[in-house]
């Protein structure tokens, strides 16, 4: 399945780059290609493309704050999880992502 995700958090520092590192690992370990967009200090950065967003399954937002572009991901089928959730349990994240990729 492929999967874009965006993670942000409040500060956007530690925990956006911890969620992603989770997420990446997760997705890979049960098969999946990922792909993700980080929102923080750094600005944007693994900007998500026009095809990314086309060609993916689901949408995980793994979010504090809203995301910047969130329209780019208007009609995809998406999950909204706390950045802390992502990190703690990232494969019951990624498992409802497939939940839901798997409903279109």
């Amino acid at each position: 399945m492929k999967m874009i995700s965006v993670c942000a958090c409040p500060t956007g520092i530690a925990h956006t780059y911890m969620a992603q590192a989770a997420l990446e690992k997760a997705a890979m370990t049960r098969g999946h290609d990922i792909k993700i967009e980080t929102q923080g200090a750094m600005g944007i950065e693994n900007e998500l493309s026009m095809q990314d967003v086309a060609e993916a399954n689901v949408v995980i937002f793994a979010v504090g704050v809203n995301v910047e572009g969130e329209e780019r991901f208007h009609g995809k089928p998406s999950i909204m999880v706390e950045v802390g959730k992502a990190i703690e349990n990232p494969v019951a994240v990624i498992e409802k992502a497939e939940k839901k990729g798997e409903e279109v």
